[in-house]
Formats: C-alpha cells, sequence, structure tokens
C-alpha cells in the first residue's frame, strides 16, 4: 500500500496509523488461503463479553466462491458497488443478540463484533491488505441471501483485498485515494471526568 499514515498528535503504533479504508483495489490480485486464515484468526481473538464471541462473518471468496461472492456484491450500495467489485474478498459481519452462556440478551453482541472485526483489519494491514468496512447494504436482501437467522444482526460488509498500485487509479477514485485523512481534534469525542469537559493532559 502506498503511505497514508494517519498525522497523529503523539506517535502511536504504526499499525493503526497505517490502517485506513481505501477503495481502490486491485482486481487482479486474489488472497491466499493462508492469508484469509490469518484474518479469521486475528478477528476469533478479538476481546468479548464473557468470551462469548458473538461475531459471525459470512466469507465470500470471488476465486473460490464466485456466487457467493456475486450476492455480496449486489447486497451493496450502488456507490460501493462502484468500487467494491474490484475486490477479490467480500465479507458480511453478524452478531449474535442473545448470550450463548444464559440465552439473555447480549447489549454487548455489536461492540464486541466490532471489536473482532477491527482486529481482522489490523491483521490485515500487517499483511499488506485493505479493508473497506462498509454500512451501505441492503440489510434484508443480505439476511435473505446468506439465511442469517433472525437472532443475528447484520452489522457491516467488509471488501478485502490489495491496493492498486497508484499509477493505475484514475479520476474520481484516484482523488478521493489521495485525499487528507482527517479526525475530530481530541477534545471533541473525548471527556475528562465528566460529559463535554474535553479531555487534555494539560
Amino acid at each position: 500500500m502506498f503511505d497514508k499514515k494517519a498525522k497523529t498528535s503523539i506517535p502511536i503504533n504504526p499499525l493503526i496509523a497505517s490502517r485506513w479504508s481505501g477503495r481502490a483495489f486491485d482486481p487482479d490480485k486474489s488472497v491466499a488461503a493462508e492469508q484469509l486464515l490469518r484474518l479469521v484468526e486475528a478477528a476469533r481473538w478479538a476481546p468479548s463479553c464473557f468470551g462469548d464471541e458473538p461475531w459471525r462473518f459470512i466469507i465470500c471468496n470471488k476465486s473460490t466462491n464466485p456466487q457467493a461472492w456475486q450476492s455480496a456484491l449486489e447486497c451493496l450500495s450502488e456507490g460501493n458497488r462502484a468500487w467494491a467489485f474490484n475486490a477479490p474478498l467480500l465479507l458480511l459481519s453478524v452478531a449474535d443478540s442473545v448470550l450463548s452462556r444464559n440465552n439473555k440478551p447480549n447489549r454487548w453482541a455489536q461492540y464486541d463484533t466490532g471489536a473482532a472485526a477491527f482486529s481482522l483489519c489490523i491483521q490485515a494491514t500487517e499483511d499488506g491488505l485493505m479493508v473497506h468496512q462498509m454500512g451501505g447494504f441492503d440489510v434484508d436482501r443480505a439476511r435473505q441471501e446468506f439465511s442469517v437467522p433472525d437472532a443475528f444482526t447484520p452489522m457491516a460488509m467488509m471488501a478485502v483485498g490489495y491496493q492498486l498500485p497508484l499509477e493505475r487509479i484514475e479520476g474520481e477514485l484516484r482523488d478521493r485515494e489521495l485525499s487528507e485523512r482527517r479526525r475530530n481534534p481530541v477534545g471533541n469525542n473525548f471527556f475528562n471526568g465528566i460529559w463535554g469537559n474535553a479531555f487534555t493532559t494539560d
């Protein structure tokens, strides 16, 4: 991937700084089985409430299961389909709403599923892969296409693959890939002791 590290206020883990949600995937490069297993293994070891592991990931690999991959692509919004069709992997993350230990509602399931997805993203960055998570998809259609049970909530579609070399990225997509990464100032989202009191180290 070309260098698009976050401009952080203080140095942080380089994998976290390097992770970003690109859209220009190389259609000619598939993800090897061992690499895919590493992504899955990274997600498997994410933390979860009571160790319940409420996440599920439906893996749609264009090279080994093109029908499932096509179904996933067709669940995406038109804007996401416009670039995600070049990604060799499309994943659907799903959260279990019920704790397996006692069949009670699991209000932490979506939080935990996000943690597993982020673990996958960090491993992907380590392996030179790019992941773009998407909320723009038809949840009902995804549920139907992939036979997701009612107790589970589809959370996000994830496009995974290698970044297209910069010299092959053109037009508006090139502009989007090269645009500056931005985040709110720390004090906007992090509070010291009480809501609204901007966090500062002073």
